[in-house]
């Protein structure tokens, strides 16, 4: 694909999101998230989450999704992803950025972004990836792609 610039930033920066409005042609958003999909890996990990931390990580997650999708040109591509399968940290963030922001995004198939004999990657357009039929953690993607 020819030389790119790759730059790691902070998307809950303020003033990343006002000097990089529209800057950037893609935008990978590895969110933080409570570890619950990297359980069968690192069980230890169980032990610093508490019920309580899961609200204040589903409103950093929707912040962050909401500064990665200004980040990108129109055209552009965010990639959420989480290494949980908790519906409130995948489908439902997306699906509450949607609506906060009903006209700043369409949804793209991440299923084809993924090897094509990767099986059981569901109806898509995101994808949510399991130990026990994808030989990873539970991961999940959403592309989408800013209007």
């Amino acid at each position: 694909y020819g030389s790119a610039t790759v730059r790691v930033v902070d998307a809950a920066d303020p003033v990343v999101g006002e000097q990089a409005a529209g800057r950037y042609d893609r935008v990978l958003l590895d969110a933080p998230c409570t570890g619950t999909g990297a359980l069968p890996r690192r069980p230890e990990a169980r032990w610093r989450r508490r019920v309580g931390d899961l609200p204040d990580l589903v409103t950093l997650q929707r912040r962050l999704l909401e500064n990665a999708l200004r980040l990108v040109r129109p055209g552009g591509v965010v990639g959420y992803v989480t290494c949980s399968p908790l519906l409130e940290e995948t489908v439902e963030v997306v699906g509450a950025v949607r609506e906060a922001l009903p006209d700043a995004f369409e949804p793209l198939d991440a299923r084809s972004c993924l090897p094509a004999e990767l099986p059981f990657l569901g109806p898509g357009p995101d994808v949510q990836l399991w130990p026990h039929r994808h030989g990873t953690d539970a991961m999940f993607l959403a592309l989408l792609r800013r209007t």
